[in-house]
């Protein structure tokens, strides 16, 4: 009598942790009133310039929600808007600026995930964390491609710079939204 092959079920991605914040986070976050706003060519023009940069295939500027990761800003991306329970970001958020994972398929983390096991292939991250004025990280600026890749100490610290960058955008957004109300409260008197 022979042995049944035992089946194991497919190994699953690691969902992220929330932040140690999160309520803050998300409360901050909401208050910017940026999620599902429209494209903005100055974000557009950030994500082009990292992906041409660094040599990519996408770059996004990613916002996280509870549930959703919406992206701001998408270049070469199919997707705005995915699980927050699959994304690369969700994880990058608990870092202190920076997470890079130069081959997905060997990071126990990511190896099962859909993005990396399906379109859009994703085997190379690199995602540098946005944070409001008061430090809460509200997503990240990153970058993806098909091939695993190296990303040196330069590139780690370009990829911060940019970043702060995407966060100085993100402010001059509040600003906006700030004047705006004002000017309706103005003109309502």
């Amino acid at each position: 009598m022979g042995v049944s092959p035992s089946f194991a079920p497919p190994p699953r991605p690691v969902a992220p942790r929330p932040h140690p914040r999160e309520d803050a986070r998300l409360a901050a976050l909401h208050a910017l009133e940026i999620l599902d706003t429209a494209n903005d060519a100055r974000f557009d023009r950030l994500t082009e310039l990292a992906a041409d940069l660094f040599g990519v295939e996408s770059a996004l500027v990613s916002l996280l929600d509870a549930d959703r990761v919406w992206a701001k800003s998408t270049c070469n991306h199919a997707h705005t808007e995915i699980a927050r329970e699959i994304s690369f970001c969700g994880h990058a958020i608990l870092e202190a600026k920076l997470l890079v994972v130069e081959d997905t398929r060997a990071d126990p983390r990511f190896a099962a995930n859909p993005q990396v096991l399906q379109p859009p292939f994703v085997r190379f991250y690199a995602g540098a964390v946005l944070c409001d004025a008061h430090g809460l990280p509200l997503g990240t600026l990153c970058l993806l491609d098909p091939t695993p890749r190296a990303f040196d100490r330069d590139a780690r610290r370009r990829l911060i710079r940019l970043a702060a960058v995407v966060e100085q955008e993100i402010a001059h957004h509040t600003d906006v939204m700030t004047l705006r109300r004002l000017l309706e409260h103005t003109t309502r008197s």
